[in-house]
């Protein structure tokens, strides 16, 4: 066994990398952690003619680099093993990146019907009309239909590790073998299960995107968000999204997402544990209509979910008391000790009604109904106290 080393994360177990992963002790004050710089500029060396002022991995310019950012970033690929990562202002800018970094006009994407809204409008509406760039959204669950789906064209295959918010877990090996086959890029979006829960690349992916503000934050105080995979598919995120296109993450952000990245393997414990409880709860009440939790055996994937998230199922759960909308927003309405809210991945439990839209008829799949569904995301209180107050409201 070789010696730890708290200044080499590759000698370090998980809990131990979260800790020390990116951290430094400062030089000039001798603090134990990298301390916030909130410095948009950084002084030049004695002769600055021989700087380039686009390259990323020095300290001259906010948008090229920064030192929380940098620290954030070793953390994350450390945690997520892959060989880099970019930290990006939001979820969505990351998203972003990564299409408009590894697209082309007359390029194509096969994407799952089940993604989030952000990823949905971009590749049905803005990168179609504004570039030419297509996409086919399909069924992941079908083998046959997402194979039927590739073009010529095709140059990349974006899924979520469990779909917002229908809880639909997507086949990470089967579908990598399908992209890399086609000669596409695999980019998965593991925002609903963080690192300790499931990392993508050890599944196949090339791509891993995070949206930090969630799970990996944790604590419902900052956005962000981050790529990781190899440095020859992060080094161009990096430089067109990044220095050129301007998506950088605030330095505050950055301290923020990476002090809470430092407890995600205990908080991920605590969220696994109390949201099997809840969820078998849930499905044991007759006054519950139907409940969706990868965990659960009545989960038409959960033998999938099992062997891609072998220590727990992540927090998130889609379920419905029996009634309408009105019904929904009378159960929500009285609880107490959960929150009526967006996001997810909080140490506060939430919940979030999110109701049936028109042009996505698609993402809702039996036993959804037309009120939508309720999409519980847990937290960190106790299990007893949030199973009390979904008793009392229900």
């Amino acid at each position: 066994m070789s010696r730890p080393d708290r200044t080499d994360p590759s000698t370090l177990g998980e809990r131990s990398a979260a800790v020390h992963a990116g951290n430094a002790v400062d030089p000039t004050t001798g603090a134990l952690k990298t301390p916030l710089t909130l410095a948009n500029s950084y002084e030049f060396p004695a002769d600055p003619t021989a700087i380039d002022w686009s390259t990323t991995g020095q300290l001259i310019y906010g948008r090229v680099g920064a030192v929380n950012q940098y620290a954030l970033e070793q953390r994350l690929a450390r945690l997520e093993h892959t060989e880099a990562a970019v930290a990006m202002a939001s979820g969505v800018a990351a998203i972003h990146a990564v299409l408009f970094t590894q697209l082309r006009s007359g390029d194509h994407v096969v994407c799952s019907d089940q993604v989030y809204e952000a990823t949905y409008n971009l590749l049905t509406r803005l990168l179609p009309e504004k570039y030419g760039i297509t996409a086919t959204l399909v069924d992941i669950t079908d083998p046959a239909a997402v194979e039927a789906a590739f073009r010529p064209e095709t140059r990349l295959v974006i899924v979520e590790t469990v779909a917002n918010p229908t809880t639909t877990v997507a086949d990470l090996p089967a579908l990598a073998v399908l992209a890399h086959a086609h000669d596409a890029l695999f980019v998965v979006d593991s925002t609903f299960t963080p690192p300790t829960v499931l990392r993508p690349v050890e599944h196949g992916a090339d791509l891993v995107i995070h949206s930090l503000t969630k799970y990996i934050n944790g604590h419902g105080d900052a956005i962000g968000g981050a790529v990781l995979g190899r440095t020859s598919l992060i080094d161009p995120i990096k430089q067109q999204a990044m220095v050129d296109g301007g998506g950088i993450i605030a330095p505050f952000n950055a301290w923020l997402i990476g002090r809470g990245a430092v407890t995600l393997g205990l908080r991920m414990r605590q969220v696994n544990e109390t949201s099997q409880r809840v969820a078998e709860f849930l499905e044991a009440d007759p006054r519950v209509a139907w409940v969706r939790y990868p965990g659960l055996p009545s989960h038409p994937q959960h033998e999938l979910a099992a062997r891609l998230m072998p220590h727990g199922a992540s927090g998130i759960l889609a379920f419905a008391p029996h009634g309408d909308t009105r019904d929904f927003n009378a159960f929500v309405g009285r609880l107490r000790l959960i929150t009526s809210a967006t996001s997810l991945g909080h140490d506060e439990t939430l919940i979030a009604h999110v109701a049936r839209s028109g042009d996505r008829q698609d993402h809702y799949r039996a036993p959804f109904t037309d009120a939508g569904t309720l999409r519980l995301s847990i937290g960190l209180e106790d299990a007893e106290d949030l199973i009390a107050d979904l008793d009392a409201a229900l």
